[in-house]
């Protein structure tokens, strides 16, 4: 029976198919070359596999592979794509897995393709035979533009299994708990005219004006009300992020638009908080008379948390030796949990390369993470 390239080839040939996703069309690319290079090594290692389309496009797919049989088994979860880059920005080709400094550079090595392959590494030497609950090893689409993939997966309703690591970068420390997020954009809509006459018109500027005081004072009751010292930033956080508004200096403003970021803190509701955000909009505009359109940029991940004394939770604290801690980014975390995981994330990248010009994951994560993997699948698969 063929066997699966040694582990640094798994990591190159990763890193060499390129699977960008993107919110813009002409960066977007579809995973299905990563995800076909996933199915022939794990089927050489006996698992079984299943291809999972995504409705949206058929470029896109997931990958469930199984080992062994049964129930309450342990997923090893990752997302295939990568956020767009820069070439000219990198030192060396973003699409070459390049060792140098006792690092691996190369798009993905961090965050996130490399996981896959230490999976892959971690699971070589297992047969069906030697596993009393099953492994998983889950390969999804669009993580980094719309969490499409994990929740194709949540509408399905298919059970994974009992524990779950998810290995985006965190240092190899355990995180069971993150913020939620979603995206908004505000248009409000006035009447332009000559800026001679302000009867002429009505300035969506100057509402827009008075749409920023309220979302401010918002955001500062959002903070008193709400705290957690778990996390870094203690707050759920709300950034505006662009504006653009009018065409000249001597035309009442027509129309103005606000994009805005919210990151609420676990036990708080995304939805319960947009439609909040909706109130506090139309209450400010009500007094000009002025109308207002909203558009989810990004509809909403929840926050997510796992217990403290959670299986996995226990288990990633005793095999990392660090306590699991917070975070601030997204993960496809809640959606697994939704399914009846309990998840941890916990990867070998750092998240300060993630998104970054000249990526790298370093030598020395390699085999403490496979040998954790390892202890992982032997404690709960065996």
């Amino acid at each position: 029976m063929p066997r699966p390239p040694r582990l640094l080839d798994l990591i190159g040939a990763l890193v060499g198919t390129p699977s960008v996703s993107s919110f813009e069309r002409g960066l977007d690319h579809g995973n299905r070359a990563v995800i076909n290079l996933l199915a022939t090594w794990l089927e050489d290692l006996g698992f079984r596999v299943q291809i999972q389309d995504l409705d949206t496009d058929p470029a896109k797919a997931n990958l469930i592979a199984t080992l062994g049989a049964g129930e309450d088994g342990l997923v090893l979860a990752g997302h295939t794509d990568t956020v767009p880059c820069e070439p000219a920005l990198w030192q060396r080709d973003p699409f070459t897995l390049h060792e140098a400094d006792n690092r691996l550079y190369g798009l993905g090595t961090a965050d996130m393709k490399a996981f896959l392959a230490l999976a892959i590494e971690a699971a070589r030497d297992l047969r069906p035979a030697d596993l009393k609950r099953p492994l998983v090893l889950l390969a999804t689409a669009d993580e980094e533009s719309g969490m499409l993939g994990a929740r194709r997966l949540a509408e399905a309703g298919r059970a994974l299994g009992r524990h779950c690591i998810v290995g985006e970068p965190t240092g190899l420390k355990p995180i069971r708990q993150h913020k939620g997020i979603f995206d908004e954009r505000i248009r409000v809509v006035g009447r332009s005219g000559h800026s001679s006459d302000p009867t002429l018109g009505n300035s969506a500027l100057e509402g827009m004006h008075d749409v920023i005081g309220a979302l401010l004072a918002w955001r500062t009751e959002l903070q008193e009300a709400h705290r957690d010292a778990a996390f870094h930033v203690p707050v759920p956080t709300l950034n505006l992020g662009h504006i653009h508004g009018g065409d000249n200096p001597n035309r009442i403003c027509g129309a103005c638009e606000l994009t805005l970021d919210l990151r609420p803190l676990p036990g708080m509701d995304t939805a319960a908080l947009r439609e909040a955000l909706h109130q506090r909009v139309r209450a400010a505009l009500a007094p000009r008379g002025l109308k207002v359109e909203f558009e989810a940029i990004f509809d909403g991940l929840p926050p997510m948390v796992t217990q403290a004394d959670a299986h996995i939770v226990r288990l990633a604290e005793q095999l990392s030796g660090a306590p699991a801690g917070a975070a601030a980014f997204g993960t496809e975390g809640p959606y697994f949990n939704a399914l009846g995981c309990e998840t941890v994330i916990l990867g070998p990248g750092n998240i300060e390369q993630a998104h970054q010009p000249d990526e790298y994951l370093a030598l020395d994560r390699l085999t403490p993470t496979v040998e954790l993997l390892k202890q992982a699948i032997s404690r709960i698969c065996q």
